[in-house]
């Protein structure tokens, strides 16, 4: 295929995403399994694109994973993770290796009185667990920031800190096994050292690369303003790539890197993070159109992949993953058991279970595509059953709460810096709001709450207490606080409000 044919079909099949997860969006489909549902529609099995290349796949999958994880860390509040830090980083260890053990075995005797005739061995199957073995920072992110879920007792930056950083274990776990398998055999005191090294080194390339990072992004002086977000995701992939040769944990290092520098003060940071955040989804609706196209539809229906698939996937979410979490929390008593429920059902699985399993057809591990497609029931599964139904589970469990109607602005393109604590709204003037007189002057704004910009038809000014105001007129308000906004609205009429909160 030609270059210009690539660059038509890949802005096609991402045009098409995009507007198939926006309609998925509003009616509560999670928007990353109709990503992965039009990569199969146009694969091999669908309109017929045959694109079977496990080495650009795995590219594909390294790079969007990181630069993920990468935005991530960026939006995650540190004082927000605090709290949970402890809880959130035994699940992202312990809850792996729990979740793997219990999946591992039960794969073991279900291989052995399902389809002994497969020979799978415990290494085997101890492998298929460990690939699924984490949760997905790309579905919770996705799912949880995308719906604007509100959880009560802390649970969202748990979820996110654990979905952040539990994959380094699941990798580990995965390509330790396949070392076993491919190798014979491997030392107990060998793949502990190189997972006590992952671990510190990633920790800690992560950690000093992300305060260095932070230095240098407020020293340097860039001529061009809008090379600063490519300055701070060219920062990101230096810290991913340089743990790689130093023997640590590239995914680990690059979640704690975004975490350092998005917790820092820096110059354009509002710019650099909504490009990070642009390029975060991009990069998942690369990654699972290109899951998609992957897999083979026929080979998910075939006996020996649906059933044995099905069954572990209702084990995982209904077993395994619980029993991980509950043993994970027993220490810490202010978690509740409606807490512990609501966590391990948003045990979601995603791209990440399906970038490692790509590592086991990559090297040649055997039963590898029988393994790449049991992960890939188990994903659909996941995203189906649990993605669609998380809202639902939290309400149910008292433990969600409705959003207040904030809007970004339309008319007006303003924002602070995230450290100046705003309110911003823009009011639609009415003849009820101007009962009181047209002059700005004669408005009932409370208190710290100023008039800040007027737009009326196409133009643009500031006004002042003399300013007359005209049916149809959009006016600015910012203030620093949210409910003399609210009760702006009330004294002018306004039922329903919508606005912008900078925090």
């Amino acid at each position: 295929m030609s270059l210009e044919f690539i660059l038509l079909l890949g802005s096609v099949l991402f045009f098409i995403s995009m507007i198939v997860g926006k309609a998925g969006h509003k009616f509560g489909i999670p928007v990353l399994l109709l990503f992965l549902g039009v990569g199969m529609a146009f694969g091999q099995d669908g309109f017929g694109l045959d694109f079977q290349n496990i080495q650009t796949a795995q590219i594909i999958g390294t790079v969007a994973l990181s630069i993920i994880l990468f935005s991530g860390g960026l939006d995650t509040k540190f004082l927000e993770i605090k709290p949970i830090i402890y809880p959130g980083i035994i699940l992202a260890t312990g809850g792996v290796v729990l979740t793997a053990l219990f999946t591992g075995f039960f794969i073991w005797w279900l291989s052995g009185a399902l389809a002994p005739s497969l020979g799978i061995g415990l290494a085997t199957a101890l492998l298929l667990a460990s690939t699924t073995s984490s949760t997905d920072s790309a579905s919770v992110f996705g799912i949880l920031r995308s719906r604007g879920t509100i959880l009560k007792n802390n649970l969202r930056p748990m979820l996110e800190l654990e979905s952040g950083s539990n994959d380094p274990m699941a990798y580990m776990l995965t390509v330790t096994l396949i070392t076993i398998i491919n190798s014979g055999g491997i030392s107990f005191w060998y793949v502990a050292l190189m997972v006590i090294v992952q671990l510190v080194v990633g920790a800690l390339v992560g950690y000093y690369f992300g305060k260095a990072s932070v230095v240098l992004i407020n020293r340097i002086k860039l001529d061009n303003e809008a090379l600063y977000p490519i300055l701070l995701f060219t920062l990101g992939m230096f810290v991913f790539s340089l743990t790689y040769f130093l023997k640590g944990n590239g995914y680990l290092a690059i979640y704690i890197a975004g975490l350092v520098i998005g917790n820092s003060k820096f110059v354009h940071k509002r710019t650099s993070m909504r490009f990070m955040d642009g390029l975060a989804w991009m990069s998942q609706i690369l990654l699972f159109l290109t899951l998609g196209l992957l897999v083979n539809p026929r080979e998910l229906l075939s006996a020996d992949v649906l059933i044995p698939g099905l069954i572990i996937s209702f084990f995982i979410i209904i077993v395994a993953r619980p029993l991980s979490v509950y043993l994970c929390l027993i220490p810490f008593k202010r978690i509740t058991n409606r807490d512990k429920a609501f966590v391990s059902w948003v045990g979601l699985r995603g791209a990440v279970p399906i970038i490692f399993a790509i590592l086991t057809l990559a090297a040649e591990v055997p039963h590898a595509r029988w393994l790449f497609n049991i992960v890939f029931i188990i994903t659909l599964v996941s995203l189906i059953l649990q993605g669609t139904s998380l809202n639902r589970v939290a309400s149910w469990l008292k433990l969600s709460r409705q959003p207040e109607q904030y809007r970004s602005l339309e008319d007006f393109d303003v924002e602070f810096s995230e450290e100046i604590k705003s309110a911003m709204t823009e009011i639609l003037i009415t003849e009820d709001a101007l009962k009181h007189g047209k002059n700005l002057m004669e408005m009932s704004l409370p208190n710290k709450t100023l008039a800040v910009m007027v737009k009326r038809g196409e133009k643009y000014f500031i006004p002042t207490g003399q300013t007359k105001l005209c049916v149809g007129d959009k006016l600015l308000v910012i203030s620093d606080n949210e409910e003399a906004l609210k009760e702006t609205y009330r004294s002018m009429g306004i039922s329903e409000f919508s606005y912008q909160k900078n925090d």
